[in-house]
C-alpha cells in the first residue's frame, strides 16, 4: 500500500498544495514552522479521522476559511482508489470513495493504513493512561474497521451513564428518606419511589454499557496477546538486545478477574460481560458517592515493563523513546501481518531524537517497508542508507530535490 498523490485544499497552513509521491522512502525536510508536519499529518488524518496533534478540527482548516479539503490517491495490491475527506468544524465532515459520497466518514476506515510515529507518542511511556488506551484502540479500528462503530457507541452510552450518576446522585446518596412531620407522608413516598427509578435506570444503562464494553475489552486483550511478540522483537532491534520490553494489561474490575488478566489469561465475551455486571454492582456506592463511570475499558491501562521494573517512571530517556518506537513498529508489523499489505510508516521529526546507533538500527528496520514518510530539519538528520525521493518544504512551497546520482 502506498500513496501516489496528495492534495490539500485549506488544510493547515496550506491553501492548497500538490505532491507526487513514489514508493520507498520520501523525505520532506524544512526548519520547524515551514509545513512539513503538515503534510504528513494530513495523511494520518485520511487514515484514522484523528490528528496525532491535535484533538479537535478547528486547526486543520487554515485561519480564515471555512473548510478543509484532504484528498489522496491510494494504491494497493487490488486497485487505486480516491480518498477525500471535507473537514467542518462545528458540522459534520464528509468522505468519498472514488466518485461516490459516503454516508460516515468512519466508512472511508480500512482503505488507507498508517502508522505514524512523531515525538508526541513518547507519551505512549510518560503520559496518563488514556494516551495507551487510544494507541491499542486505534490500533483495533486500523487492524478491523468495524471497532470504530463499536468504541463510538460505547463512548456514547458511557456520557449517558455518567450523565445518569450525576443529575441522579443528590437522591441517590441520601437514600431513602422518611418523613419526620406526618403531612409529609407523600413526599417521603415520593423520594422513594424517585431513588427507585433512578436504580433502575442505572441497570438498564448497565445492561447496555456491558453490550460494548465487553467485546471492546475482549478486542483489546486479543490485541495485547498478538502484540507481545512483535514488541519483543522491535524493541530488542531498536535497542540492540538491551533489556527485556513487555506489555500487559490492567483492567479496572474486580481483583481476582483483573489478576487473571494480568497474567495473560484472556477470558470469553460472555465471561467478561458477567464481570463487568459484578463490578458495575460492587463499585455502585463509590460511583454513586463520585457520580463518575469507575468500572470498565475506559479506566483501563496498558503496562509497559523493562525486565520486572515499569518503564513509567524507571525507564530512561533514550529507552522512553525505544519502547514508543518499539510500539509503533510492533504495530507495523502486526498490521502487516494481518493484512498481507505494507501500511504506510510515517516518521515525524523522529531521527532527530535517537542517537546514531538507534538510528542507523532503525533505517536498517524499516528498509523494506513498501513506502516510508519521513520529516526532518535537516537532511544530516537522516541516515545516508534511506535514500529516495527528497522535498525541500519552505513556508509551505514544496520543491522535489533532484538527487547526485540523477
Amino acid at each position: 500500500m502506498h500513496v501516489r498523490h496528495l492534495s490539500l485544499g485549506d488544510f493547515r497552513s496550506y491553501p492548497t498544495a500538490e505532491v507526487a509521491l513514489e514508493p520507498g522512502v520520501s523525505t520532506l525536510v524544512g526548519l520547524n514552522g515551514q509545513g512539513k508536519t503538515n503534510l504528513v499529518e494530513a495523511i494520518g488524518y485520511l487514515a484514522s479521522l484523528g490528528s496525532h496533534r491535535v484533538s479537535t478540527d478547528a486547526p486543520l482548516v487554515r485561519f480564515g476559511a471555512e473548510r478543509a479539503i484532504v484528498r489522496a490517491a491510494v494504491v494497493t495490491r487490488e486497485r487505486e482508489a480516491m480518498l477525500e475527506l471535507e473537514i467542518n468544524p462545528g458540522r459534520a465532515n464528509r468522505a468519498r470513495l472514488g466518485r461516490s459520497a459516503l454516508t460516515r466518514p468512519r466508512d472511508l476506515l480500512g482503505n488507507l493504513r498508517t502508522v505514524l510515529f512523531a515525538p508526541e507518542d513518547l507519551a505512549l511511556v510518560k503520559g496518563d493512561p488514556g494516551e495507551r488506551r487510544r494507541f491499542l484502540d486505534d490500533l483495533l479500528v486500523a487492524r478491523q474497521p468495524r471497532w470504530a462503530a463499536v468504541r463510538a457507541d460505547h463512548d456514547r452510552i458511557l456520557k449517558q451513564r455518567a450523565a445518569l450518576l450525576k443529575t441522579a446522585q443528590p437522591l441517590l446518596r441520601k437514600g431513602s428518606r422518611r418523613p419526620r412531620h406526618p403531612g409529609r407522608l407523600t413526599e417521603g413516598i415520593d423520594a422513594d419511589a424517585e431513588r427507585e427509578s433512578a436504580l433502575h435506570t442505572l441497570d438498564v444503562w448497565n445492561a447496555q454499557l456491558a453490550q460494548t464494553a465487553a467485546p471492546l475489552l475482549y478486542a483489546r486483550l486479543r490485541l495485547v496477546h498478538d502484540l507481545a511478540p512483535h514488541l519483543a522483537r522491535t524493541y530488542d532491534e531498536v535497542s540492540a538486545g538491551q533489556s527485556d520490553a513487555r506489555i500487559s494489561y490492567r483492567a479496572s474490575v474486580r481483583d481476582e478477574a483483573a489478576a487473571r488478566i494480568a497474567a495473560g489469561e484472556i477470558p470469553t465475551i460472555e465471561e467478561l460481560h458477567e464481570e463487568l455486571l459484578a463490578a458495575y454492582d460492587q463499585a455502585r456506592p463509590q460511583e454513586i458517592e463520585r457520580g463518575v463511570n469507575l468500572v470498565g475499558p475506559h479506566r483501563d491501562d496498558l503496562l509497559l515493563t523493562l525486565g520486572e521494573l515499569p518503564a513509567k517512571g524507571y525507564a530512561s530517556h533514550g529507552e522512553s523513546w525505544s519502547f514508543a518506537l518499539g510500539l509503533k513498529l510492533a504495530a507495523y508489523h502486526l498490521l502487516r501481518h494481518d493484512l498481507r499489505d505494507d501500511p504506510v510508516l510515517i516518521l515525524d521529526d523522529v531521527f532527530a531524537e535517537l542517537d546514531v546507533g538507534r538510528r542507523e538500527r532503525l533505517a536498517e528496520l524499516i528498509a523494506d517497508c513498501e513506502q516510508v514518510l519521513i520529516t526532518a530539519a535537516v537532511p544530516a538528520d537522516v541516515p545516508d542508507s534511506l535514500t529516495g525521493q527528497t522535498f525541500s518544504v519552505t513556508l509551505g512551497e514544496i520543491r522535489s530535490e533532484v538527487s547526485a546520482d540523477e
